[in-house]
């Protein structure tokens, strides 16, 4: 069952969230892909949070967690947590 990373950001440092981005090209998606990455979030319902909105998509949670605990993403995972004010969830997909 696939499942997503659904990330909520405020950015902070713009600057230090391209040098985030720049690191974490060297962590491949693997198993995964990016659906989205939407830096203007236009608000429909609620509070919400940020800006920014990134939605990446994986086959399972496995390859999610090959991804996100892969020392090349955890080396870039630190600039994007400094540059941001961040908010981040792993959901299951249907079926």
């Amino acid at each position: 069952m696939s499942v997503y990373f659904v990330v909520q950001e405020e950015v902070k440092d713009a600057a230090g969230l391209e040098a985030y981005m720049e690191a974490a090209k060297s962590s491949t998606l693997g198993r995964g892909r990016a659906l989205v990455v939407d830096n203007a979030v236009t608000k429909v319902e609620g509070d919400w949070h940020g800006s920014r909105l990134v939605i990446l998509e994986f086959e399972d949670e496995e390859a999610f967690r090959e991804w996100y605990e892969s020392p090349a993403y955890q080396d870039a995972l630190p600039l994007r947590l400094a540059a941001t004010d961040s908010r981040g969830a792993l959901v299951k997909g249907l079926g």
